[in-house]
């Protein structure tokens, strides 16, 4: 009785251990923004994509099971020209109105090394921009940070928080961003750089 008893709890246990948890991207301080840079001979550009939301599946005893979708509003791709901001959202470049969505969605994990809160890995997933999807595949950084919500926001606001980094560049060539043009002055690799916060709250 005693053995059945103690089975039981270590499979509850392992159970309760395993059960992934599902962090929210759409950050309520609205600090949570992808830096997108173009470094062309005449003309480097920096800009940023501040709309980002998105969930996140993520087990801290399985991280190689991580799940997720990832999306950026067109509409938020800002650079310090208003003009050239102007140019990059309108419908000879991105057309932000016809594709108001950039999205990253995770197929999987490989080379998968977790040490203390960080586990880094090699992310393949589906890149989705102006309504033409490619696989790309980039190096991550996962920060898993139990109990750590209220020491970003507030006291008593009770959860965990996830830290997803990682940098890869596209062609934009390759999704119909005015191929072969203006190269002098518009790299034609764009390179993203992440670092982002999702929060699991506990009730």
């Amino acid at each position: 009785m005693k053995k059945s008893l103690l089975l039981a709890s270590l499979a509850l246990a392992t159970s309760l251990s395993a059960a992934p948890i599902s962090f929210d991207f759409k950050d309520p301080k609205g600090v949570n923004a992808i830096q997108f840079q173009l470094d062309s001979l005449l003309e480097p550009i920096v800009g940023t994509a501040s709309g980002v939301s998105g969930v996140v599946s993520f087990d801290p005893a399985a991280p190689a099971t991580t799940t997720g979708k990832i999306v950026v509003t067109a509409d938020s791709l800002k650079v310090p020209n208003a003009t050239m901001t102007g140019h990059l959202v309108s419908e000879a470049w991105i057309d932000a109105a016809k594709n108001p969505e950039i999205s990253f969605e995770l197929v999987k994990l490989d080379n998968v090394k977790t040490s203390g809160t960080t586990t880094t890995a090699d992310a393949t997933g589906k890149f989705t921009l102006k309504g033409v999807t490619k696989e790309v595949s980039l190096p991550v950084k996962l920060t898993y940070l139990a109990d750590a919500l209220e020491k970003r926001t507030k006291p008593g606001n009770k959860g965990d928080l996830l830290v997803v980094r990682g940098e890869f560049t596209i062609r934009r060539g390759d999704f119909g961003i005015q191929p072969g043009k203006n190269e002098d002055k518009v790299s034609t690799d764009i390179k993203l750089s992440i670092a982002i916060v999702g929060s699991a709250p506990k009730a």
